[in-house]
């Protein structure tokens, strides 16, 4: 086990969605079984930065999210696959430490309830 793989519970290795983890300076630190699969064709991914990873706007909000500590939540569909994408930072002693991405595969139509 990796030193960052310590850094989250068992259960998580195993989900049945991608979680991707970076530290403040934007380093990736932790990928789930099902990250490391999504993205297996791009090499082991962790160590490397995720600012050369992504576009011009894409590298805007990870720094908007780093600098507030605030949320990105949205769907995508790739490849006839649809998705949410939920990113948020992770704090450690009260101040941003980094960010983490949740990916899930999500049915075409989805229930929506109001509780």
């Amino acid at each position: 086990m990796e030193n960052s793989e310590k850094i989250l519970p068992d259960w998580a290795k195993a989900m049945n969605c991608a979680v991707t983890v970076c530290d403040a300076d934007c380093n990736i630190i932790y990928m789930n079984d099902k990250a490391r699969a999504t993205f297996a064709a791009h090499g082991d991914l962790i160590g490397r930065n995720l600012l050369e990873c992504h576009n011009e706007r894409s590298v805007a909000i990870i720094k908007e999210l780093l600098a507030t500590g605030g949320v990105n939540c949205y769907t995508i569909d790739k490849k006839g696959v649809r998705k949410m994408i939920y990113q948020t930072a992770w704090r450690d002693n009260g101040s941003v430490a980094g960010l983490v991405e949740i990916s899930m595969e999500i049915p075409e139509k989805m229930p929506h309830y109001i509780r």
